[in-house]
């Protein structure tokens, strides 16, 4: 369908935005009909609010006595059989789908492509989106039902994507489980005046959403629709970086299940800091309800602060792993709840008039994103279940050091390298606990440790030995 200039110049001009028409006439009419196309797809309604919120909005602080920690489950053994008892009967049911947050490039890593596609495991190089495929495969297989996958790229990344599942025939898994769609864009902001930024003559200066904006695009694909068409009323939210995250954890399910615990709507995994400037989110417990708060938000006399034990009180590392249900996600899709987030970059133009390239040597843009953790204060009860960093936190973020290609693969041999040791293999380690051998274990062989019992493993792995199963 063609998209009106006058209904497009009718919208721009109710919002002071009118300076983007301003090289229409000098365009082809292909580009043109492009740019119109890219205009209506622009909540131009809302611009005016958020240009008037955030355009001199300065970084949040939160009052002392509004904060205290999150409260937080630690699944002792029992516990723990019970909630996966629970848990497994959800999912046994279909009530799960899997949902990777998956728009990111490699760029950072010195990869070329999107990063679901970097290398990840330490022996055979599978790529991320291959673990996650096998983790989703071998779940479907145990409790016997199809998990469906649903996989938000972005603009940047999605034809890169689609070819790389279509070329690995969607590694084994039915197309039909697999849907994949791209996350929504914002306009970038001129940081002085709130005017929209040209990209270019006929394109506007737009940036990802955030990972908040994944439940507006999961209504928007039509994902929404077809979970509950399927019966689907439970989502496993991860993102795609950290390869040893369990994405269908029967416990986590439980316990988003239990009515003494949760009101079902939207629960989270967290990590123990391991130092008070870990540059991480932390839940905390703000006026009744949970929320997350950002590393830089914290005070830093919170960020120390200990108890009788000697333990940080504000700990709870946030991971960016949750479970939603579908209602919450479709309530909050529809009605726009989460609050945006501004970032002062810089952002690449051109003058509207003359169409001229302007390189910016400061930050010159706005750019808006929301956060998916921005909808636990909207949650009745929220809860955060603790989890061990060694047995599902492992991100590749950064191209060295932490958060890297190298920890995250020597994070994966010691988890499987304690899964042998459970299972009497010797197992040899350097002075700082490390596993020296380079181990790799497919969810396909086994989920955890106790899936290993009564299968042929070797006796002993030394430095510089090679194990796949």
């Amino acid at each position: 369908m063609s998209v009106d200039y006058n209904t497009i110049k009718g919208q721009l001009e109710a919002c002071g935005q009118q300076h983007l028409l301003k090289c229409y006439d000098d365009l082809e009419s292909s580009s043109q009909s492009t740019f119109l196309d890219q205009l209506s797809r622009i909540p131009w309604d809302s611009i005016p609010s958020l240009v008037e919120q955030y355009l001199n909005a300065q970084s949040c602080s939160l009052p002392r006595g509004d904060v205290a920690p999150a409260e937080v489950t630690i699944a002792d053994p029992e516990t723990a059989a019970e909630l996966a008892s629970r848990g497994e009967e959800i999912i046994r049911a279909g009530r799960v789908a899997a949902f990777t947050v998956a728009g990111g490039q490699g760029t950072r890593l010195g990869w070329t492509g999107p990063k679901g596609t970097y290398p990840a495991t330490p022996v055979s190089g599978k790529p991320l989106f291959r673990v996650f495929a096998e983790q989703i495969e071998a779940a479907s297989r145990r409790w016997d039902t199809p998990i469906r996958w649903y996989i938000m790229t972005s603009e940047a990344n999605d034809a890169a994507t689609r070819s790389f599942f279509a070329d690995n025939n969607w590694f084994g898994l039915p197309r039909t489980q697999i849907m994949l769609f791209p996350q929504g864009m914002m306009p970038c902001l001129d940081a002085s005046d709130g005017k929209v930024l040209m990209e270019s003559p006929g394109c506007v200066a737009m940036s990802p959403d955030g990972h908040g904006g994944s439940l507006g695009a999961l209504r928007r694909s039509g994902a929404i629709e077809q979970m509950e068409m399927l019966g689907i009323d439970t989502i496993s939210y991860f993102q795609i970086d950290n390869p040893i995250a369990p994405v269908i954890d029967p416990v986590f399910i439980g316990l988003h299940a239990d009515p003494e615990r949760s009101s079902g709507e939207m629960s989270s995994k967290m990590v123990p800091k391991i130092r008070p400037d870990e540059k991480v989110g932390v839940f905390c417990t703000v006026g009744g309800h949970t929320e997350v708060i950002e590393y830089s938000d914290l005070p830093s006399s919170l960020q120390s602060e200990t108890d009788a034990e000697g333990r940080l009180r504000y700990d709870a590392g946030n991971i960016a792993v949750h479970l939603l249900s579908v209602p919450f996600a479709k309530r909050l899709s529809e009605q726009n709840e989460l609050p945006w987030h501004r970032a002062v970059k810089k952002v690449p133009c051109c003058d509207p008039t003359t169409g001229q390239e302007l390189i910016p040597e400061e930050p010159n843009g706005i750019k808006l994103e929301q956060f998916i953790f921005d909808a636990l204060p909207l949650a009745g009860r929220s809860a955060t279940l603790e989890v061990a960093r060694s047995r599902e936190f492992a991100p590749i973020k950064n191209a060295t050091g932490t958060d890297s290609p190298e920890s995250c693969r020597q994070a994966q041999c010691d988890l499987y390298g304690q899964w042998l040791e459970d299972n009497g293999v010797v197992v040899e380690r350097d002075a700082d606990g490390h596993v020296l051998a380079s181990i790799e274990i497919s969810p396909l062989t086994a989920m955890h440790s106790g899936d290993l019992a009564g299968q042929e493993l070797p006796a002993r792995l030394d430095q510089g030995d090679r194990l796949v199963l």
